[in-house]
Parts: C-alpha cells; structure tokens; sequence
C-alpha cells in the first residue's frame, strides 16, 4: 500500500482482504505520508480479523495516520532507513484555485493561526499580510484541526489495543510513553522516529538486516514502485495484492 491514507482507502483496503485466510500471517508493505488517522484506525482493525499476525514492513516512511497502523500491528519491520513519525493529523484542503488539493499538518494550522492571532492583536495593521498568508485556511478547518489533535491520544491507545495481545495496563503503560515523543514533543511533521528510537519506546520494531536476503528482496520489490513513479505517495497510489492490483 503506498498512499495518502483517506476514507477512500477503506474500500480498495477491503478488496485484498475480504477472502484472507484468518489462520495465516500478513504482512503489509506500507509508504505513506499519513492522513486521516480515523481511516488508519479502521484500516488495522480490519488486517486483524483477517489473519494470525499482522506485520508491516516499512521500507521508507510511514508518518502520522499510517504510524497510528503501524502501531496497532504485532510486528514493525524497519528497513535501514525506515521512519515512523509523529501523530500530526493531516488535513486536506482546497487550495485558492478551487481545484488543487493540498494537505497539511494539523499541528501547523492550529500553530499558524494561534501565531497570526497574536500578531494582529500586538500590530493591527498586518491584518492584510496574515488575512493573505492564511487565505486557504477557515475556521472550520482550524476546528476541525483542533478537533483532530484531542483526538490523536485515543487514537493511539485504541491503535495499540489492536492487536489483542496486550492488557488494558499495557496499552496504558505504552500510550503514556509514546504520548510526549509521538504527540506533544515534535514541533515538525518530518520528526523521525528511527528503528532504535521505536525500540527504545517499547514498540515491537524489528530492524531489518540489510544484508539478508529476505530484505534484499524487500528492497527490490519496494524500488520497483519507486521507479514506476509511485513515490511520494499520492501522486500514484498503488494497492498490490496476491489476487488483484490498484493503482491511481
């Protein structure tokens, strides 16, 4: 899957999941740059109800809404260069052309706003410079921004109880470690959240050894998408499975 992850996914999703063998292992390749973290959530539960263990594998990134996935999956394989990131919901909006879409950081609108705000309360003469500057931005993408930050801890904790193999104190002791590194802390939507850090935060990450033949083969499968242009997500989302491919 290397994709914006939005409620559109959901159903492409379905369409290489719906006759899995609940009694095998999955394994999902995933490049994405986040989006909506509600269809992320949605996403993983169903993986689960399709297959013994999930495991993700994560060649390049997988930010935001696709972290929140990863976070709900048995296993995290990360190549040498693989990169979680932070759960910053991001927002999809229309630029002032009234065609072109573009996404953005939820963190980042709030910020922006707040920032702008404070400006023209000290200078009410760069009214017009900031009323220029946020023109794609209205208030109810600045709420629904907001909205989508209050809800990225639950998000979280509900990610991580995905698995079922974790006890609520499990959930609750590793939602409390992830909440400042994964959610308060970053102050980018690009912080990386390495292998080693991912470990050291208690999530199940496995680092890739990048001289195995079992990620040599990874690596080759995932630079085939590269080349066929699929990368950055969004611009060709591509959906591969055993019985059937989508691409856009």
């Amino acid at each position: 899957m290397i994709d914006q992850i939005t409620p559109t996914n959901m159903t492409i999703l379905e369409d290489f999941l719906f006759d899995c063998d609940p009694s095998e292992d999955l394994h999902l390749l995933l490049a994405s740059p986040g989006g909506d973290g509600e269809t992320a959530l949605r996403m993983v539960r169903s993986m689960q109800q399709r297959c013994r263990e999930l495991t993700v594998v994560v060649p390049d990134m997988a930010k935001s809404a696709a972290t929140i996935l990863c976070l709900g999956a048995h296993h995290i394989l990360m190549g040498p260069g693989g990169d979680l990131g932070p759960i910053d919901p991001q927002m999809i909006s229309i630029t002032g052309d009234g065609r072109s879409k573009m996404m953005a950081s939820a963190k980042e609108i709030v910020a922006a706003v707040d920032e702008a705000e404070k400006r023209v309360t000290t200078n009410p003469d760069s009214y017009p410079l900031f009323a220029s500057l946020l023109s794609d931005v209205n208030m109810l993408m600045v709420e629904q921004a907001r909205s989508a930050l209050d809800r990225s801890a639950a998000l979280m904790s509900e990610a991580l109880s995905a698995p079922g193999c974790r006890t609520d104190e499990d959930v609750r002791a590793l939602a409390d470690r992830l909440q400042d590194p994964l959610i308060e802390a970053p102050t980018s939507h690009s912080a990386v959240v390495s292998a080693d850090d991912a470990i050291r935060l208690g999530l199940p990450a496995i680092k890739a050894d990048p001289a195995s033949d079992q990620w040599r083969l990874l690596w080759s499968l995932w630079t085939r998408y590269f080349a066929m242009g699929c990368w950055p997500a969004g611009l060709n989302a591509v959906y591969e499975g055993v019985r059937a491919s989508h691409r856009a």
